[in-house]
């Protein structure tokens, strides 16, 4: 199936013509990696000569440098050049996986007027750092391709009902929230229809600024400590699992600052953190990573995907199991922190999968780094 992306481009008007600023963005992200010049230009496949002059232009536009340099210590960002970055990186995490969406649809919709392709595996799935990871596996493998969208735990088991798609994937916690998080879903999943297709492991918790200097290690400390907090959307599988741990630890919401603060997806929240916009947040440890951020481990979950009984013989699905199961997979997996595959591509029945998971105080053991 044909694959198409969508990207943002930044455009700074003046009174000349507007400027986009989309290459300047790359050279100032590999500047703050690697504190060369020579690496950005590098990365950017240009002389050096061509970057220096674009990071004076662009100073001049400004009217503010974006780089120092020191001899012997190399380059380093401004503090004017260190907001543009992280405003990308907000930027990107925000609008990534709506922009996925929305290319996604336009393919579907182009699909019927092109040649036949190989049989598309329809997925509605939760976002998390896996998933992509699979996609990417998948657009390599002959006779399979997939028509992925992002949306909500409960919005992608209701699809599946529904039949708008083949493939849905939530993510459920493990220990005393799990019967609490298949409450919330029961009305979507059927016992005899669904299988339930175990995929990844992924370790939950609160993401904290590096060095944690406000020392928060339990959610309890988001509100002793006053701490600054940005949230996720009323919609996602993260906010409901949130809301349960304030419920299980019988935290007042409306004593959190920034209980009202959003965000769209767990590497949104993390970004935000990593630019002194908020304390901390709640999400996955890959997303934690990342940025350079600490992260302090609440609870596990597990991602499944759900599909009906009888397409699990059909001859993509088992194409899609064949790669879920394999070592190409495993090793993309092993290379996102706080992920695991050890189960990946088992498939096991509704009640089957509940009675597998090991009961654990889900919200006591904590790990700090």
């Amino acid at each position: 199936m044909m694959r198409i992306e969508i990207e943002t481009i930044w455009r700074f008007h003046t009174d000349d013509s507007p400027q986009t600023i989309v290459v300047m963005l790359g050279i100032l992200n590999e500047i703050r990696r690697t504190g060369k010049l020579t690496s950005a230009a590098s990365h950017a496949q240009l002389s050096y000569r061509h970057v220096w002059n674009l990071v004076e232009q662009w100073s001049d536009f400004f009217g503010v440098p974006l780089v120092e340099t020191h001899r012997g210590k190399g380059t380093k960002l401004t503090e004017f050049g260190e907001k543009l970055v992280w405003a990308g990186q907000r930027t990107q995490a925000r609008l990534g996986p709506q922009l996925e969406n929305l290319a996604q649809e336009l393919a579907t919709e182009i699909k019927p007027f092109l040649r036949t392709g190989p049989e598309v595996i329809r997925v509605h799935a939760s976002h998390g750092f896996a998933v992509p990871k699979l996609r990417e596996l998948l657009d390599q493998t002959p006779g399979i391709a997939i028509d992925l969208r992002y949306v909500s735990n409960q919005n992608s088991l209701a699809s599946l009902a529904q039949g708008a798609c083949d493939l849905s994937g939530v993510h459920l916690p493990r220990g005393a929230l799990r019967r609490r998080n298949i409450e919330a879903s029961k009305k979507w999943l059927d016992a005899r229809e669904h299988r339930v297709i175990s995929f990844v492991t992924r370790e939950m918790g609160l993401i904290v600024k590096r060095g944690n200097p406000l020392r928060i290690d339990t959610v309890s400390d988001i509100t002793e400590k006053q701490a600054r907090f940005v949230n996720r959307d009323h919609d996602s599988g993260t906010r409901l699992l949130f809301d349960q741990l304030l419920e299980l630890h019988k935290i007042d919401e409306t004593k959190i600052n920034g209980l009202d603060q959003i965000e769209f997806t767990h590497a949104a929240v993390a970004a935000y953190v990593a630019s002194d916009m908020a304390d901390v947040s709640f999400g996955v440890e890959a997303a934690a990573r990342q940025f350079g951020l600490d992260f302090i481990r609440l609870l596990t979950e597990d991602y499944v995907f759900v599909c009906r009984r009888s397409f699990l013989e059909t001859e993509p699905m088992q194409r899609l199991l064949d790669v879920v199961k394999g070592s190409a997979f495993r090793e993309a997996v092993a290379s996102l922190p706080g992920y695991r595959a050890a189960k990946a591509g088992e498939v096991s029945t509704v009640k089957e999968f509940l009675d597998s998971v090991e009961t654990v105080p889900g919200a006591s053991r904590k790990r700090r780094n």
